[in-house]
């Protein structure tokens, strides 16, 4: 009891200044732990990982099953009619139209009437076919380093129009041999009205 003259406040002791410290601190230990834990994911959604991983199965089928081979209909490309029966692989495809060249899809030279214009050739060697065609095999070369299931064949797909001079070929199969692109293989449309 305290007597009158003293302050009915009593002053903690050590021991309970220490165990006030001690629950503090475990207190803010407590709330570090939670607020850390709340940007932790503790369980995978599977329905939203299924439908992701179904895209990109989509996605790497339809880009895989392509051939770089593959003919649009257009205006500018009509290859020449064939009985042959080889199916065409998958390689670097060199397109000649009478208005352009291209490598796969992409333009690398425009022509003017016709014809390469002299300026883009240096000699039999087209300039700018010849930089692309560079990128594609260093490229084909990187992937039959990493992955023996694909080695770097020399093959080269031309779809050329039929009006397409055989100079001007002369010239695309020129700088593709620069390139290491040995093996030619013309693109051509199958004769479905002649029996096989």
């Amino acid at each position: 009891m305290s007597t009158p003259g003293e302050s009915s406040l009593q002053v903690p002791s050590d021991e309970e200044r220490l165990q006030r410290m001690r629950y503090r601190k475990a207190l803010a230990r407590k709330k570090r732990k939670e607020r850390e834990a709340a940007g932790e994911i503790k369980e995978l959604n599977i329905t939203a990982m299924m439908d992701m991983m179904t895209i990109l199965l989509v996605f790497l089928l339809k880009s895989f099953a392509s051939s770089s081979a593959a003919l649009t209909a257009s205006e500018d490309v009509r290859p020449p009619v064939s009985s042959t029966r080889a199916t065409p692989k998958d390689t670097v495809a060199v397109t000649v139209t009478p208005k352009n060249i291209l490598v796969g899809e992409k333009e690398v030279l425009r022509l003017t009437g016709g014809q390469i214009p002299p300026e883009a050739l240096q000699g039999r060697l087209v300039v700018s076919l010849d930089a692309q065609l560079k990128k594609e095999v260093e490229k084909l070369k990187y992937i039959a380093e990493r992955n023996p299931s694909a080695p770097f064949n020399r093959e080269l797909s031309v779809i050329a129009d039929k009006a397409i001079p055989y100079d001007m070929l002369l010239t695309v199969l020129y700088t593709a041999g620069q390139n290491e692109l040995e093996n030619y293989r013309f693109v051509v449309l199958q004769d479905e009205g002649k029996p096989q």
